[in-house]
């Protein structure tokens, strides 16, 4: 038996910068960065059923790379929220990808937070938004973050958020065909020498008021360095970017893609046109609502 139907957006993000602090006891790094919802978007729709399970539909490549099982973030997500959720019921959870694998856009953890906010409407959960992000947590560092639906200054291992004021911004947005695991990039940052990037409040003052010239030159991400150096297709992706006019370009979260930020519109359009496979996003974007059935 089917029934009611939830349809939320699930937009990747991208690092604006990513400064790297410290390793920790439990594995994991403190940090900060300026993450920023953008246009590019998965597609989450949930829908009454008698069990729980997730299809994933979309790019037979994108689809194939998306992990099964207990390993999918969407799946994790529903399960956790069960627990916290008063009188869950089933669902099937189909996520219809846009969103690169593996690709340091977040993709998996937006789908996570897609699916915690429709599940919480179609079980009738009501947790607030303290309670989704205490749930979310559990599942994933980004996870909080996507919670968010709008720009946040990341801390902490990604569970400190603060909301962020982002002007629009355009972005030439390259992936360069694999991924990369998140462990692998903090332990070879750990293996480089840890190097930690400037104090990023000019950077900040520049993307909240939508001084691009000068926001261009102030990206950075303290993981691209050593990430790049085992994979040099992304120094590459990197310097065509610039090459092409891009006023700035940096790595996204642990590779591999890398965004180029354009003046405007048309000046991003127009980088994205000579790069193969480079497309143009937009910067906030916000995740949309939608019922069916």
């Amino acid at each position: 038996m089917t029934g009611r139907s939830i349809r939320r957006r699930a937009p990747a993000k991208i690092n604006v910068f990513l400064r790297v602090l410290r390793g920790r006891e439990d594995g994991y790094h403190d940090l900060e960065s300026l993450v920023v919802p953008i246009s590019l978007a998965d597609e989450v729709v949930v829908t009454e059923d008698e069990r729980l399970k997730v299809d994933v539909v979309g790019d037979r490549a994108l689809a194939r790379d998306v992990p099964a099982g207990g390993l999918n973030l969407a799946l994790v997500a529903a399960l956790a929220l069960a627990d916290a959720c008063p009188d869950p019921g089933g669902a099937t959870i189909r996520v219809e990808k846009a969103i690169p694998v593996a690709a340091g856009l977040g993709g998996g953890s937006a789908d996570a937070a897609a699916t915690l906010r429709a599940l919480n409407e179609l079980w009738g959960c009501g947790l607030d938004l303290g309670a989704l992000a205490d749930v979310a947590e559990r599942i994933g560092s980004d996870v909080p973050a996507m919670l968010l639906e709008g720009p946040s200054l990341m801390s902490g291992r990604g569970e400190l958020l603060a909301p962020a004021v982002v002007a629009p911004t355009w972005w030439v947005l390259v992936s360069p065909g694999f991924g990369v695991r998140s462990p692998d990039a903090y332990r070879w940052w750990d293996e480089d020498g840890g190097e930690t990037g400037p104090d990023p409040q000019s950077l900040l003052d520049a993307a909240e008021a939508g001084d691009v010239e000068a926001l261009g030159g102030l990206l950075f991400n303290d993981l691209e360095a050593p990430v790049a150096a085992r994979h040099p297709k992304i120094a590459r992706a990197r310097s065509h970017l610039l090459e092409r006019g891009a006023l700035g370009a940096v790595m996204s979260g642990s590779g591999a893609s890398v965004v180029g930020l354009g003046r405007y519109a048309v000046h991003a359009a127009t980088i994205a046109n000579v790069l193969d496979g480079a497309i143009v996003v937009t910067g906030p974007a916000s995740a949309g609502v939608g019922r069916e059935g």
